[in-house]
């Protein structure tokens, strides 16, 4: 059992859905970036998604993509990425984290070495959006044979064929994309989400979480109705971006948080 597993179970005993968020370790600095990741817990997410910056996001929208490159642009890499994720330890030893990112840089770093790493810093999941299942023996496995979750995507276009290759080694829950297209570029609809939650909940066995296209208290709570949980990152990264305190993303996300609880 993983931390993140120790979270569904236990939302789901309290008759509660999963409020998951997305930030870009690094943006808009280091300091900042810790500082948002240390409030998120309180301000009532379940689970934190720890973008790992990149310089070419390929299934990420403009805010995402600015998110990293100001990250990059302040020096941030894998290994302080690492970093941010141990500090965030220090004082919470319960939120999961999911480092979501693409396979480049782990693959500079070298496999071993950084599931080495990442167990150490206390990530708990990985979302490599660039690596499909047919690539399972190059990290997916490792990954599982580490105690980490290997989270995998699926989207409008995965049929009832390729859907049991999706599943075969996910583990922790399914992230389900729920727009074709890049993070930020159209709004989720419950209605067309439900049925698709439910046909992949029913063939992977484990909970689904939709993301993209979530953006506001109320559609994250009409998500989350569907669904056995919500992401929602752009909504927060664009929040960052534009130069709020710390205190106003958090209070931002908590509303956001709400919504999904309230479902």
């Amino acid at each position: 059992m993983t931390r993140i597993d120790d979270t569904f179970a236990r939302l789901k005993s309290e008759g509660r859905k999963a409020f998951v968020s997305y930030v870009m370790a690094g943006d808009p600095d280091y300091d900042r970036s810790l500082e948002i990741v240390r409030g998120l817990p309180g301000a009532g997410v379940d689970i934190i998604e720890l973008g790992l910056p990149f310089t070419d996001p390929m299934a990420d929208g403009p805010t995402i993509q600015l998110a990293g490159q100001r990250a990059l642009e302040g020096g941030m890499t894998l290994k302080r990425t690492l970093d941010l994720a141990r500090a965030f330890r220090e004082g919470d030893d319960t939120t999961p984290i999911v480092l979501m990112g693409y396979y480049n840089p782990i693959y500079s770093m070298g496999v071993a070495a950084f599931l080495t790493a990442a167990k150490e810093a206390g990530i708990d999941g990985l979302i490599v959006v660039d690596l499909p299942p047919e690539e399972d023996d190059e990290l997916c496995l490792p990954a599982q044979e580490a105690g980490l979750n290997f989270i995998r995507l699926a989207t409008p276009t995965t049929d009832d064929r390729r859907l049991p290759t999706v599943a075969r080694n996910t583990s922790g829950f399914v992230y389900y994309v729920s727009i074709t297209g890049i993070t930020g570029s159209a709004e989720a609809d419950a209605g067309d989400v439900g049925p698709e939650v439910t046909r992949i909940r029913e063939t992977v066995g484990l909970p689904v979480v939709v993301g993209f296209g979530v953006n506001t208290p109320e559609k994250s709570r009409a998500i989350a109705e569907v669904a056995d949980g919500v992401v929602v990152g752009s909504a927060i990264v664009s929040k960052i971006a534009a130069g709020d305190s710390t205190a106003d993303v958090l209070a931002f996300v908590k509303t956001l948080a709400d919504g999904a609880h309230g479902a």
